[in-house]
């Protein structure tokens, strides 16, 4: 599996998803793959702000420009599928952060259409892009080395640390570390406080069967080399409908790129059953619709 083929399966899409809508008992996931060759120069970041511009340009490393850039043009399109603004138009704001009340809490839209709620993350060369009816958060990490694991470790709860220390030494302990890391950060994102609140303080470790009161945490699989979960507010959702961004919406409108007036047809459909698995179980996936 290389860089851009991300977890998804082809089939036609399923009923409830073709007007890009949002339910009570669905979240809708995003991998974003970073484009490269042509489809990195034909990457159209007409539509961001003054700010997103500012900060794409401001990166030392050009991937993390790259990827910066990927991300935020997906988020803006993606959103305006499912709200009707157009991308360019989009304004996002903060809301007040439940620890002290100063506005870097979840990030929202200016104009928030009821019940529709946005989580982004990007690491690596992946961006992930949650959307939900209910509050949520998500968290895509490519895997560090030994050495960022050790390090980071320290402000992970005393028993994640000892979940950590009693795994295998080397690269299976990096997967155990990002499993707990993105669990921990998709929870502190969905709560809107983000690490303003101390990653030691809530116990989530890598027990998929381990949530916090009142919310809900999904290991994501997407691909090698990254780890990624989402946390939702309230019930386990029925669905988490997990979908591959194609890199031709990425692309100027007057490039061919296809309007994306419904969700492509390279996704898969996981139940919470599948999901909600016992530690170190594969999460098995099923098609929606006839392959």
């Amino acid at each position: 599996m290389n860089r851009r083929e991300l977890p998804a399966r082809t089939g036609p899409p399923g009923p409830g998803l073709s007007g890009f809508t949002v339910s009570p008992d669905r979240v809708d996931l995003w991998l974003v793959a970073t484009p490269d060759g042509p489809g990195a120069e034909l990457l159209d970041g007409s539509e961001l702000d003054e700010h997103e511009r500012e900060r794409a340009t401001a990166f030392v490393r050009p991937p993390d420009a790259l990827l910066y850039t990927t991300a935020h043009v997906a988020l803006r399109r993606l959103l305006s599928r499912y709200t009707g603004i157009p991308a360019r138009d989009i304004r996002f704001r903060r809301e007040p952060c439940p620890g002290c009340g100063e506005p870097h809490g979840r990030p929202s839209l200016s104009a928030l259409p009821p019940a529709l709620h946005f989580s982004l993350s990007h690491s690596g060369e992946v961006a992930l892009v949650g959307i939900a009816a209910v509050p949520l958060g998500v968290d895509v990490e490519q895997l560090p080395g030994a050495e960022t694991v050790e390090v980071c470790s320290r402000a992970l709860h005393q028993d994640e640390q000892r979940e950590l220390a009693a795994s295998e030494e080397g690269p299976a302990r990096s997967v155990v570390f990002g499993r707990i890391w993105t669990r921990k950060e998709a929870y502190l994102k969905g709560l809107g406080t983000g690490l303003s609140r101390s990653p030691g303080a809530d116990y989530l470790g890598a027990d998929t069967d381990r949530h916090p009161q009142g919310w809900s945490v999904i290991d994501i699989p997407c691909g090698p080399g990254h780890a990624a979960a989402a946390a939702v507010w309230g019930p386990a959702p029925a669905t988490i409908d997990v979908h591959r961004f194609p890199e031709a919406w990425l692309r100027p409108p007057d490039s061919g790129r296809p309007r994306p007036d419904t969700p492509p047809n390279h996704h898969e459909e996981i139940s919470m059953q599948d999901l909600l698995l016992s530690h170190g179980a594969p999460a098995r996936t099923r098609p929606r619709g006839t392959r």
